[in-house]
Parts: C-alpha cells; sequence; structure tokens
C-alpha cells in the first residue's frame, strides 16, 4: 500500500527551528517511516488507534517523533520531549484534523 506522508503545522515549526544535523537525523527516519510505517513502536491513545513513535537523541535529550496512520495517510504530529512522559500527546493529537 501507498501512503501520503503530511506534516503537521507544529512539527514543521519544530523542525525547523532545530540545527541541520538533527534535520538530517529526522530525516532519515521520516523515509523508513516511508518504506514501513508500522515498523516503530505504536503509543497508546485515547484519540487514535495507530499512534507511533520514532526514538531519537536531539540535542541530549530523548525526543519522540510522534506520527499517526489514518487510512493511506501518515500525518507526522509532533516531537515530544521524554522527560515530560506522554502528558501533551492528546493536545498534539487533538490538533489534528
Amino acid at each position: 500500500m501507498s501512503y501520503e506522508l503530511v506534516s503537521s503545522k507544529t512539527i514543521l515549526e519544530q523542525i525547523e527551528e532545530l540545527p541541520q544535523k538533527y534535520k538530517k537525523q529526522i530525516d532519515k527516519k521520516i523515509d523508513l517511516i516511508k518504506q514501513n510505517p508500522f515498523r516503530f513502536k505504536p503509543i497508546h491513545s485515547k484519540t487514535y488507534s495507530h499512534v507511533f513513535r520514532v526514538r531519537l537523541s536531539i540535542e541530549g535529550k530523548e525526543t519522540r517523533l510522534i506520527y499517526i496512520i489514518l487510512g493511506s495517510k501518515i500525518i507526522l504530529v509532533c516531537l515530544l520531549d521524554r522527560t515530560k512522559g506522554y502528558k501533551d500527546l492528546e493536545n498534539y493529537l487533538a490538533k489534528i484534523k
């Protein structure tokens, strides 16, 4: 199945602020997501059933790239700082329509 990749406004703003080194790291992970969106760990959400996370290390912090699969779309939602847990996750997911 072929998927269309869509980025939320939130993640575009978050990535824009990062140094080029980390942008390349994120691009590599996005390429892996395109190849097989189910390869990364699923996480629980109250809003969506197919929510996944990709582990990243950005500026020495454990960070997660969060994405959801809706039909034939892969929506890149946000970058979450892992030290805060996933408590902001539902807020970011609520912005997706």
